[in-house]
């Protein structure tokens, strides 16, 4: 059975906008005195609010990470997911121990080597080579140790013809290839990355990644994972933790904790327009899309075998108007899941005048699998083709396969995987 190598208990981390102290040397000394030597509550501290950044607040104490709990297991790739500023950094700069954390303990078992930003733990002055030495000796490894890692490095990195030059000269991307080749390849137990993989190219990523589950899988280490790519944190993490608003919102496995995450990336199942704002052309406006249940209600959250109704209402505000329409389809790891064309549409062969006009598109029950949907819809030309208008991300919706704790299409324990959930005929 894997052993817990991270234990956070009851962590929360407060920070003060404004002025940083509590304002005269006696009272710091005070505060130092009942919080680390008797280890009473800091006097000085506010209640403070939750770090909610589309708000706005009336304290200057903000928690950015609030009662967080959890437990990581030897070998587990962990996925962080969250918005902007909902403390995914600041808890990795907790793991680090860049940072302490204002109450709650963190409990740690082996090296961590840490890639919370470009550069992080290079010196500017020194060479590519000398700072690999210097980043090993920060994790106390021996300079035979390093010396045995250093060809595998370099060659990892990609930047062998200037390793022998200040990496102050170097651009973002040969920073990022060597500060992972680093951290990668020197022998600590926990890995710890933070969306740095954004910096390089598609085929570092790429070989970022595979090394990462190398790590996880083939060596039994440790990583934790921070990035918006749902994709990448979903081939490479086992786990995933979500956090919203400095709070632990879900933790379990990868697919699970995207969907939730997803779930509350502001979808919606309705929205509206007035003309001026409307998203459209000179000629062409969307004013309306509706997601429908079987009643003709509105709704997000959909069982997987009832039908769904998407509506589009738009204005068309040229006369003698030619065109066809077009709908997409994409699941919440945005997998392009269909397309539908009214080919057969009057609109072809019919030209529309000025006015307001409505198209519904009805999904079969029992034909998409569980998870998060989001939509786009598109107005086209032919005769030549031309895309005369294409919104994504307008509407979303929810498939549940659940009502109370009973699963309606089998009795299984966790989601069945695949794309799409037809019932076939089994002969």
């Amino acid at each position: 059975m894997a052993k817990p190598v991270i234990t956070l208990e009851n962590i929360s981390k407060a920070y003060q906008i404004g002025q940083i102290g509590s304002g005269t040397i006696s009272r710091d000394f005070d505060r130092f005195w009942k919080t680390k030597i008797l280890g009473k509550e800091d006097p000085f501290l506010k209640i403070g609010e939750t770090n909610d950044r589309s708000i706005k607040g009336t304290s200057d104490i903000v928690w950015s990470l609030k009662d967080i709990n959890f437990e990581v297991n030897q070998g587990d790739a962990v996925g962080i997911i969250g918005k902007n500023g909902a403390g995914k950094s600041t808890l990795l700069k907790l793991l680090s121990r860049v940072t302490a954390p204002t109450t709650g303990e963190i409990k740690v078992k082996g090296r961590i080597a840490s890639l919370l930003e470009v550069g992080t733990g290079f010196h500017p002055e020194l060479s590519g080579r000398e700072n690999i030495y210097l980043n090993g000796a920060i994790l106390g490894m021996r300079k035979k140790e390093i010396t045995r890692k250093l060809d595998e490095i370099i060659d990892f990195s990609g930047v062998e013809r200037y390793i022998d030059t200040p990496v102050k000269r170097y651009s973002s991307g040969m920073y990022v290839r060597l500060a992972f080749a680093v951290a990668a390849h020197l022998e600590s137990e926990i890995l710890i990355v933070d969306e740095v993989l954004a910096v390089g190219d598609a085929e570092f990523q790429k070989k970022c990644l595979g090394k990462m589950g190398d790590i996880s899988k083939g060596q039994g280490r440790t990583v934790l994972f921070v990035s918006h790519n749902m994709g990448a944190v979903q081939s490479l993490c086992n786990k995933g933790i979500v956090l919203e608003s400095g709070k632990t919102s879900f933790n379990g496995i990868t697919d699970k904790a995207i969907d939730e995450y997803l779930k509350k990336s502001n979808t919606l199942a309705y929205r509206k327009w007035d003309i001026d704002n409307a998203p459209g052309n000179l000629n062409f406006k969307l004013l309306e899309v509706k997601i429908l249940n079987s009643k003709n209600e509105v709704s997000l959250n959909h069982l997987i075998t009832q039908s769904i109704k998407i509506e589009f209402t738009y204005q068309i505000l040229t006369d003698n108007n030619l065109f066809t329409h077009g709908f997409n389809l994409f699941n919440s790891h945005n997998i392009h899941i269909l397309s539908s064309h009214d080919f057969h549409s009057s609109t072809l062969n019919e030209k529309l005048s000025k006015g307001i006009y409505k198209k519904t598109i009805t999904i079969p029950g029992n034909f998409l699998a569980e998870g998060g949907y989001n939509c786009s819809f598109a107005i086209m030309k032919y005769n030549p083709f031309l895309v005369e208008f294409h919104e994504l991300d307008l509407v979303g919706f929810t498939i549940i396969d659940e009502i109370g704790n009973r699963k309606i299409r089998g009795d299984y324990s966790d989601n069945i995987p695949g794309i799409v959930r037809p019932i076939l005929n089994w002969k």
